[in-house]
């Protein structure tokens, strides 16, 4: 598998994606958890193993949930603590998609959703059967922070702004290690920029600014290698900030180009934005 080839630079891989309300019987079997891979899970935990052996500070997440798999009520924390630790990874990304998180904004000028609860669930049962050192991350909405403050009237505007805004004010926050930003699927005017500084004015900890490789059924924007790489720029002046490519291996219709990247050509413009080493290399 090309995960146990990756480079240095990419220091954090999402595998996706397992369902919430996985079935896991154990032994390394994936038939029933969402994860749609050609590869056994033998070969799976197998290629992971390679990849740590190559890059012993690099860490494997399980991301759960996605725009396909929804079914949070029958959340089986269990199931996806044991599937993690018999893989051989470090922890798990939360993606939570609820089709209708019906927010609104309030008289107290916050924006509060019908699904604040519910992340909050979310967070502090995998927190609970994954402690640290094992990492709980999340993967945040586009326009998730937009609604409040400075922020009130950003665009676009959609069924999910401010949607993360009352999670992330919350104690519950703090459990958390890692938050990246989908910065798209939102139409020509959504600014990437803008979702980054209203993300960092209500979330203190590590971020990471998301870019997607042109797809079927992708709204964008779908930046250039150059794009990437000046927008990589001004993150890494954030000590706390990163990139994040979705997906690492998808290939535009046709073929890559500089202007529209595949994914590894995406991560190589992002690794040389933050002036990180070895940014040539794609995979062994």
């Amino acid at each position: 598998m090309t995960l146990a080839s990756l480079p240095d630079y990419v220091s954090v891989v999402n595998l996706a994606f397992a369902r919430p309300d996985l079935v896991y019987p154990g032994s390394l079997d994936l038939s029933q958890t969402g994860l749609e891979y050609r590869a056994s899970g033998r070969t799976l935990h197998d290629a992971i193993a390679l990849l740590k052996a190559h890059h012993p500070a690099t860490r494997v997440l399980l991301s759960v949930g996605g725009a396909a798999y929804t079914n949070w009520s029958a959340l089986d924390v269990q199931a996806l603590a044991k599937l993690t630790h018999d893989l051989g990874a470090d922890g798990i990304d939360i993606d939570f998609e609820p089709r209708y998180p019906d927010c609104i904004a309030a008289a107290d000028a916050r924006i509060h959703c019908r699904t604040d609860p519910e992340w909050e669930r979310i967070v502090l049962q995998l927190r609970t059967v994954m402690p640290r050192p094992n990492l709980l991350t999340a993967t945040a909405w586009s326009v998730g922070a937009f609604g409040e403050g400075d922020f009130r009237l950003a665009r676009p505007s959609s069924r999910y702004t401010g949607f993360m805004l009352s999670f992330l004010h919350s104690p519950a926050a703090s459990d958390l290690d890692l938050l990246s930003i989908d910065a798209y699927d939102a139409g020509p005017q959504f600014d990437p920029l803008q979702a980054w500084r209203a993300y960092r004015a209500v979330w203190h900890g590590p971020l990471t600014l998301g870019l997607a490789v042109q797809r079927r059924g992708g709204a964008g924007p779908f930046p250039s290698e150059s794009e990437a790489e000046s927008l990589a720029g001004v993150v890494a002046k954030d000590p706390l900030g990163g990139m994040m490519v979705y997906p690492l291996l998808a290939i535009p219709e046709g073929r890559g180009s500089a202007n529209l990247p595949d994914g590894l050509g995406l991560a190589r413009a992002m690794c040389r934005g933050m002036k990180l080493a070895d940014c040539t290399s794609s995979a062994r």
